[in-house]
């Protein structure tokens, strides 16, 4: 199997996008920082044992899928993209593959989630899941709220998440 890599525009900075002959793989928002650096890709060629080769233009469709996003159109990236789920195994691959099915401009609890996902019970499993997801916003894990109805942090980034949830609030209202 064979992996490469291509670097994405997004408003957080641009992020690494990881792909394998089967689909993406990885789609990395870590920090905005310079995301040439050499940390990012030696975190996911750890994980994939491999090293992925730089291959600009392989993420050109998850670019225009992405800026759509981002000016507001409800983009299901599961149904647009051929997803290669390797990194995730077990329950936290069941608990992703939940959130994929929450609906644009809408939420559902970490407990809701869990029970989707077939392990009522596990709702702090799924919050992991969610921070530790290889697919940043291409798996809609800031759609995942506390029971209380408030957001939660979305790892160390809960201004990206009240980002997101706006811009699908508001996109959703003006529909």
């Amino acid at each position: 199997m064979s992996f490469r890599h291509d670097f994405i525009p997004t408003p957080f900075g641009d992020a690494l996008a990881v792909f394998s002959d089967a689909g993406i793989v990885s789609f990395d928002l870590s920090e905005p920082q310079d995301p040439t650096v050499p940390w990012l890709l030696e975190g996911v060629s750890r994980r994939l044992g491999a090293t992925p080769e730089p291959a600009p233009g392989a993420g050109d469709q998850l670019a225009h899928l992405l800026a759509e996003y981002f000016e507001g159109a409800p983009i299901r990236f599961d149904e647009q993209l051929s997803f290669d789920w390797r990194l995730v195994e077990g329950f936290p691959r069941a608990a992703l593959q939940a959130v994929c099915e929450i609906p644009w401009g809408e939420t559902m609890s970490y407990g809701e989630v869990a029970v989707v996902a077939g392990s009522p019970g596990a709702a702090r499993a799924v919050g992991t899941a969610c921070r530790l997801t290889p697919f940043s916003v291409i798996v809609p894990a800031h759609r995942v709220i506390r029971s209380d109805g408030t957001p939660g942090h979305y790892g160390a980034h809960p201004e990206r998440k009240r980002y997101l949830l706006d811009l699908e609030s508001d996109s959703a209202s003006t529909s």
